[in-house]
């Protein structure tokens, strides 16, 4: 069985930052895209970030310059780095992998950005 663990979330204050990580297998890390979701209470699911498996990013435009997603194979781990939050950034952030066998979710971590 496919598993996603994420970690990292919690309360921070705007202009604050947090690190989420998305730890899974080996198989799984080196053959999918890997990808950062969130969703804030009353609203869809919405990509903020993703990475392949040759590296490259691709991130939202309400994220664009302030997060930074990275990957670590040798520990089966992608991380974002999320700097200069906001208050909109708050929401549960979910990852994703999606590979030839389908799309695995993690069961989410909670970011609250507040005052």
């Amino acid at each position: 069985q496919v598993q996603l663990v994420e970690s990292g979330g919690g309360l921070v204050q705007p202009g604050g930052s947090l690190r989420l990580s998305c730890v899974t297998s080996s198989a799984i890390i080196s053959r999918s895209l890997m990808n950062w979701y969130r969703q804030a209470p009353g609203k869809q699911r919405e990509l903020v970030a993703q990475i392949g498996t040759a590296g490259v990013t691709h991130y939202s435009d309400s994220v664009k310059g302030r997060f930074t997603l990275s990957r670590d194979n040798a520990k089966n781990t992608i991380y974002l780095q999320m700097n200069n939050l906001k208050p909109e950034d708050t929401a549960v952030y979910y990852c994703q992998a999606v590979g030839a066998n389908g799309a695995y979710w993690g069961q989410g971590t909670q970011v609250t950005v507040s005052s």
